[in-house]
């Protein structure tokens, strides 16, 4: 069932259509709308529809550019100090066993 609600854009306000539990959700979209158009009002002078027009352009711009972004792959990072390669890491380990069984044999023969 769908209830309103009462938003303020630009000082001007409108009663929207909204299910109570989509309150909080459209409150929060209708600051953002309202923070955005003082932006662009601001960049541009604009008012009314042209202010409407430009700050919804402005939106969909930076939603396609989230979704491109949240669907892009991501870059290769390079390696990092803490990156291990596992051949380097296989000699190392081969290396510190060799040492140990040095040394353990050394200890046999003092027993």
């Amino acid at each position: 069932m769908s209830a309103t609600l009462d938003i303020k854009l630009q000082g001007r306000e409108y009663r929207v259509a909204c299910p109570p539990e989509e309150f909080d959700a459209l409150t929060a979209a209708a600051a953002l709308l309202d923070a955005k158009m003082g932006e662009v009002a601001k960049a541009t002078k604009s008012t009314g529809e042209r202010l409407a027009v430009m700050t919804a352009l402005n939106l969909a711009y930076e939603l396609n550019a989230a979704r491109q972004a949240a669907t892009a792959p991501a870059p290769a990072a390079p390696p990092s100090v803490n990156s291990i390669d596992a051949e380097v890491a296989r000699g190392r380990i081969k290396a510190i066993e060799a040492r140990l069984d040095e040394a353990l044999a050394r200890q046999n023969e003092l027993f």
